[in-house]
C-alpha cells in the first residue's frame, strides 16, 4: 500500500570539494522534487550557500533543527549541519581528508535517520573514496558504511538506466580478488536476494539474467571453469527454488538481451562488467539502489568529478532521478515508470 503523504528524503551533499553541492541545489530546483517529497539535505550550510551562487539559483538555504517538518517550503533548502567542516577546510576540486570525513559522517547522520524512521529513505550525492580513506575510514562507500551500521549481512548494489537493470555480485574489489568471489553459494545468495527485491518492487516473477565471467562463457572449459563449477550449479539451485534464472550468458551479449527486455534484470560477476554497460547505454541518467538495506537508498552513478568541480556545469539528472527513485520506493510504488 503506497503511502498517502509525502515521503522525507534525506540527501546528502556528498563530498563538497566535488559536484555534489551543485547537482543537489540543481535538482532541488526542480518543482517536482517538492511536488513528490519533503527533501532535507545533510550535509554543510557554506558549501550549499556556494552553490547557489555558482548556479545562480533562486534559492534560500537555512539550517534545519527539526528534520521531521523540513522540505516544505520550495524557495528554502532545509539543511542539517552537524557543525562538523569549517569553510576553510573546503578546497574546491581538491582531495581533501577533512572534507571526506565530513561526506562520509554525513551519510552515517542520514543513515541514522532513516535507522530512526525520521526520513522514508536516502539519496547520495557522490563521495570521494580516495578522500575518505585518507580520512581513516576502512569501508569507503556509501553500501559498506550503511551495512556496517545496520547489521545487515547481505547487500548488493544495482545499477539502473532506462529499462537496463543489473545487480553486482562485488562492487570495490580489484578485478583479481572480484574473481575470488564467483562463488556457488554467493551467487545463488545474490540471487535469492535480487528475486525478493525484485518481487518487493512489483515483479510477481522477476526473469534474472545471470552473466558469465569468462570470455564466451569459458568456451566449454577452454577459458576458465567458473561457469561449470560455480555459476551453472547456483543457477540450478536458484531454479529449484523457483527463480527464474537464465545463464550464464556471456557479458557480451547478457545486456543486450536485456535491454532487448529479455530480462528484468541482470546478475554480473564484478564492478565493470555491469557498470560500462550501463552508462553506455543511458550516462546520465543512470543511478544506483541498494539491495538488503533495512530503508531506501538510492544515489548518483557518478563520481565527485573534481576536474569540473566549481564551474557551474555539472549535469544533475543522475541526481534528479535518483531523488525519484527514493520517492518510488519510500512510497511502496516500486520501479514503476522506471
Amino acid at each position: 500500500m503506497a503511502k498517502a503523504s509525502k515521503p522525507a528524503i534525506a540527501i546528502t551533499m556528498g563530498d563538497p570539494c566535488g559536484i555534489g553541492p551543485e547537482v543537489v541545489v540543481k535538482a532541488l530546483a526542480d518543482p517536482q522534487v517538492y511536488a513528490s517529497c519533503r527533501p532535507v539535505v545533510v550535509g554543510n550550510l557554506y558549501a550549499m550557500e556556494q552553490a547557489v551562487k555558482l548556479t545562480g539559483l533562486p534559492l534560500k538555504i537555512r539550517e534545519s533543527t527539526d528534520p521531521s517538518t523540513a522540505g516544505q517550503d520550495p524557495a528554502s533548502v532545509d539543511v542539517v549541519d552537524i557543525h562538523n567542516l569549517n569553510p576553510e577546510d573546503i578546497a574546491v576540486g581538491k582531495i581533501t581528508p577533512a572534507c571526506g570525513k565530513a561526506a562520509m559522517e554525513w551519510v552515517t547522520k542520514a543513515g541514522e535517520m532513516a535507522l530512526a524512521g525520521v526520513v522514508d529513505g536516502l539519496a547520495t550525492a557522490p563521495l570521494n573514496k580516495e578522500a575518505a580513506s585518507l580520512a581513516g575510514y576502512q569501508s569507503i562507500g556509501h553500501m559498506e558504511l550503511l551495512q556496517e551500521m545496520s547489521g545487515i549481512k547481505t547487500v548488493a548494489t544495482m545499477l539502473m538506466a532506462k529499462k537496463l537493470r543489473v545487480v553486482h555480485l562485488t562492487t570495490h574489489r580489484s578485478l583479481r580478488l572480484a574473481c575470488d568471489y564467483v562463488k556457488h553459494d554467493r551467487i545463488l545468495e545474490f540471487l535469492e536476494l535480487t528475486n525478493d527485491s525484485f518481487v518487493t518492487y512489483g515483479f510477481p516473477n522477476p526473469r534474472i539474467g545471470v552473466a558469465a565471467l569468462n570470455p564466451h562463457g569459458s568456451d566449454g572449459g577452454l577459458l576458465g571453469d567458473e561457469e561449470k563449477e560455480e555459476i551453472a550449479p547456483a543457477v540450478a539451485d536458484a531454479r529449484s527454488k523457483g527463480i527464474d534464472a537464465i545463464g550464464p550468458i556471456p557479458a557480451d551479449i547478457i545486456f543486450h538481451q536485456a535491454i532487448q527486455g529479455r530480462y528484468d534484470v541482470v546478475l554480473c560477476m564484478f564492478h565493470d562488467q555491469g557498470h560500462i554497460p550501463v552508462k553506455v547505454y543511458g550516462f546520465e541518467e543512470s543511478i544506483t539502489a541498494n539491495l538488503g538495506l533495512p530503508f531506501v537508498r538510492t544515489s548518483v552513478d557518478h563520481g565527485t568529478a573534481f576536474d569540473i568541480a566549481g564551474k557551474g556545469i555539472a549535469d544533475h539528472i543522475s541526481m534528479l532521478e535518483s531523488i525519484r527513485l527514493a520517492v518510488a520506493l519510500a512510497k511502496g510504488n516500486g520501479l514503476a515508470g522506471f
